[in-house]
């Protein structure tokens, strides 16, 4: 794995950290440190491929990106583009199965969601985060969530926000099957 490393017009391929690190500590406006050389060797151990930047200044920069590239033009080219795996549906089909699937009994259902509330001292209206977690006797997943939402609906503000099931902000375990 290489190092491609830019500075402003100042750019260099490395094949080590130790050769990124004294291309770095040339450049005096970067100040190498040694929070920063061990920033730099913890990136460059890591399986993370992404370009890495740091603050030198407000607004300025220098880049460090991973790379298969034997040379800067293999480089410029984009001849060594490390390929990332491209993530199908089928990684996220049982989430979504599991929500659907029909399982009677009782379910602990958690909604974070935004609610609406007066404030006091004012007498106008803002958005809370709200936790709300119910034991809910249901049919599987997505009935839990829309008991739970149909409930909340008849006793907070009708401007709420409530997530969809799917996403990160409901979550759902079952309990076991309803006596």
């Amino acid at each position: 794995m290489n190092l491609y490393l830019r500075y402003f017009d100042q750019e260099t391929l490395v094949t080590s950290v130790d050769e990124a690190i004294n291309f770095l500590s040339a450049i005096d406006e970067i100040g190498m440190n040694p929070v920063l050389e061990a920033d730099i060797r913890d990136y460059a151990a890591s399986e993370v491929y992404y370009p890495k930047r740091y603050k030198v200044r407000p607004r300025v920069y220098f880049i460090i990106i991973k790379t298969e590239a034997a040379t800067m033009e293999d480089f410029k080219e984009k001849k060594a583009v490390h390929s990332v795996p491209i993530v199908t549906p089928k990684a996220t089909a049982p989430a979504l199965v599991k929500l659907n699937e029909i399982r009677p009994g009782w379910y602990e259902g958690m909604l974070d969601f935004k609610r609406v509330l007066m404030v006091p001292g004012t007498g106008k209206f803002q958005y809370r985060d709200t936790q709300f977690i119910a034991n809910v006797k249901a049919e599987s997943g997505m009935d839990c969530y829309n008991r739970i939402v149909e409930h909340l609906r008849e006793r907070v503000d009708d401007r709420s926000q409530f997530p969809s099931a799917k996403g990160k902000n409901f979550k759902f375990r079952y309990l076991g099957a309803a006596k």
